[in-house]
Parts: C-alpha cells; sequence; structure tokens
C-alpha cells in the first residue's frame, strides 16, 4: 500500500509545488512506483510535470465530484518518471460543489482507494490555505511534509498550521502526523536563516529533514520547461537536493515498517 503524504503550508511562496514536483521525481528516479495528486487550482504542479492543464479530460476537479474515476484520471507520464491527476482552473468550482456533497471530507481518500496498491508513494500537491481542498488532502494522507522558509514570519505560520494537522488528527483522521519539515530555500550566509533553523531542529528534532533545499537559479527555471529540475539539469545543487531527500525519505519509511514489523511480532 502507498504511502500517501501531502505537502502544504498555509504560507505561499514556500517551495511546496516545487517539492511535490522534484520529490515524485525523485523518489521515481529511485524506482519507487510514484503517484503526484495535483489539488491546487492553480495547477501548477501539473504544468511542471509537463501536462498541459488546458487539456485535461479527467482532472481532480472531476475526481472529487465523482464524474470520474482515478484509473480514468491518471496520466501515465514516462517522460518524468511518475504519474499525475492533473488539476486547472476546474477544480475552484469543486470546493462548492463539495459543499452538497455526502462524506466531502473523504472524497480524495475514497476516490483513490481502488488505486492506492499500484504505487509506493502518493504525493499531494495543495493550494496555500486552508480550505475543503486541504482538507480532503489530508483525511486522505498519513503524513504531512512542511516545506518552510528559514525566516521570523514562517515560525509563526507553521504553529497555525500545527494546530490545523491536530484538529484533523482529532476529527477525521487519527492516522495523521507531520512526517517532516523540510527547510527550503535555504542560505546558510545568512544568520537569520542559521537561526530558525536552529529553533525547528531544538523543537522538532528529528521531524526536521537533514537535507535542504538551497536558492538555485535552475530550481527555479525548470518549471518554464514544464519539467523537474532532475530532467533539466541533473547535476544542479537543486537536484542533488532532492534526490538526498528522496533517499532520506525512503531510508525512514524502511526503518518505520521495519519498526511496525517487529512491533507486531512481539505482540503475537
Amino acid at each position: 500500500m502507498a504511502k500517501i503524504l501531502t505537502i502544504t503550508n498555509q504560507k505561499g511562496g514556500v517551495g511546496k509545488t516545487t517539492t511535490c514536483v522534484n520529490l515524485a521525481a525523485s523518489l521515481a528516479a529511485t524506482k519507487k512506483r510514484v503517484l503526484m495528486v495535483d489539488l491546487d487550482p492553480q495547477g501548477n504542479a501539473t504544468m511542471g510535470s509537463g501536462v498541459d492543464k488546458h487539456d485535461l479530460q479527467h482532472s481532480a476537479y472531476e475526481l472529487l465530484t465523482g464524474k470520474s474515476t482515478a484509473v480514468d484520471a491518471i496520466i501515465k507520464n514516462p517522460k518524468v518518471g511518475y504519474d499525475v491527476i492533473g488539476s486547472n482552473g476546474d477544480l475552484t468550482a469543486a470546493e462548492v460543489e463539495l459543499l452538497q456533497l455526502p462524506r466531502r471530507e473523504f472524497r480524495l481518500k475514497a476516490a483513490l482507494s481502488p488505486i492506492i496498491d499500484n504505487y509506493d508513494f502518493v504525493l499531494i500537491d495543495n493550494p496555500p490555505s486552508l480550505n475543503l481542498l486541504t482538507v480532503n488532502a489530508l483525511a486522505a494522507s498519513s503524513g504531512v511534509i512542511i516545506p518552510m522558509q528559514c525566516e521570523y514570519y514562517a515560525l509563526e505560520g507553521i504553529s497555525s498550521l500545527i494546530g490545523t494537522i491536530d484538529k484533523i488528527n482529532q476529527r477525521l483522521n487519527p492516522n495523521l502526523r507531520i512526517e517532516g519539515i523540510l527547510r527550503t530555500m535555504f542560505d546558510p550566509r545568512m544568520s537569520l536563516t542559521k537561526d530558525v533553523s536552529s529553533h525547528l531542529v531544538d523543537y522538532f528534532g528529528d521531524k526536521v529533514y537533514r537535507t535542504v533545499i538551497p536558492r538555485n537559479v535552475r530550481l527555479a527555471e525548470a518549471p518554464s520547461h514544464g519539467l523537474p529540475v532532475l530532467f533539466y539539469d541533473k547535476n544542479s545543487r537543486g537536484s542533488v537536493a532532492y534526490l538526498a531527500l528522496a533517499g532520506e525519505l525512503i531510508r525512514k519509511t524502511t526503518q518505520e515498517l521495519k519498526n511496525s514489523q517487529k512491533a507486531e511480532q512481539q505482540e503475537a
């Protein structure tokens, strides 16, 4: 069964979509079976994966409103190595329609359940706000990856997001937890960056990924070419960083599985 991870932050401009696209490509490069679900009506993760958001026959909108199945909506995308469920502006209408539908918070979870065994990882990109789309992503996931810049306002924003995750955990998804905190646009020359980074490690401990994502021109250029940075400039610092993050995530997931199996054996 796939590990479903929501990549979210209620603050915009922190590298959320960049992380979703490039982590998906990096996991796929390690031969993992990956599905990326774009739940942002802007469709940036869709375009950044080389899929034209204006030419979607079945998008996340149809998936959430029951007009199509996951099998219909999945786009096989061999160019980048991972599958995509894309989105575009139509998804804005889904927020209104979902209000009228039964089990509106669990539409994504139910829609993905028939295909979940076909993947090792499902990564979900979200709009930079808390709405019914984000709630659907959190209700369907086992973990949350929080990309954030090491700046003062980011520290304030993360406390709000943690409160949201706690509420979802209590009311909708008891399995939901913080998978990791990812430091993005990292510039070690700035004293504020180092101070905030130190505070994060002190507070969250091993929830903070060892990998940091640097400020990198190639990483910023890649989306305009409709490619993850791995396929735009595989030797760039951004590409190397996301490959390292994929390796860290895989090792952590493998260790968690071993610990779970060991606990089950002890109970038996």
